[in-house]
């Protein structure tokens, strides 16, 4: 079992669901290299440095860091941004999957263009266990 597999485990079995829906759904848009817990939440790894984290919290997916799109891209996941680089996908409403793949997809072609990014850029670190709790309520 990976440490992925691990951090999915530890939650409630509705929610180990959806979190592997997630991860499968960026796996097919980035299926390439090995995905690992950094910042406590699990991170596949893109072009240039670049890593796509997704978190499991109280109420929702986190998708970290979403970069910016066009204006048909940004329309697409208007509902869903919750911060200038992350989407938040509620567990009251349906997972929508296919746009996972496409956020992925997309963050693939901007690694691609744009490479690493500094240090600076990186999503906001949560250290300790409270990051990823899998407490629902």
């Amino acid at each position: 079992m990976s440490d992925v597999d691990d951090y999915i485990a530890r939650f409630p079995a509705d929610v180990q669901s959806i979190l592997r829906g997630v991860r499968g759904a960026i796996r097919s848009a980035a299926p390439a290299g090995d995905e690992r817990i950094r910042y406590g939440m699990p991170a596949i790894p893109l072009d240039g440095g670049y890593w796509l984290h997704f978190a499991g919290w109280k109420n929702h997916i986190g998708i970290y860091p979403v970069p910016r799109g066009d204006d048909a891209f940004e329309a697409e996941i208007a509902e869903y941004r919750s911060a200038k680089d992350t989407v938040n996908l509620l567990y009251s409403k349906p997972i929508p999957f296919d746009l996972v793949t496409r956020i992925a997809q997309h963050a693939v072609q901007h690694a691609a263009q744009h490479g690493a990014r500094p240090a600076a850029q990186h999503p906001a670190v949560h250290a300790g266990p409270a990051h990823a709790t899998p407490a629902r309520g």
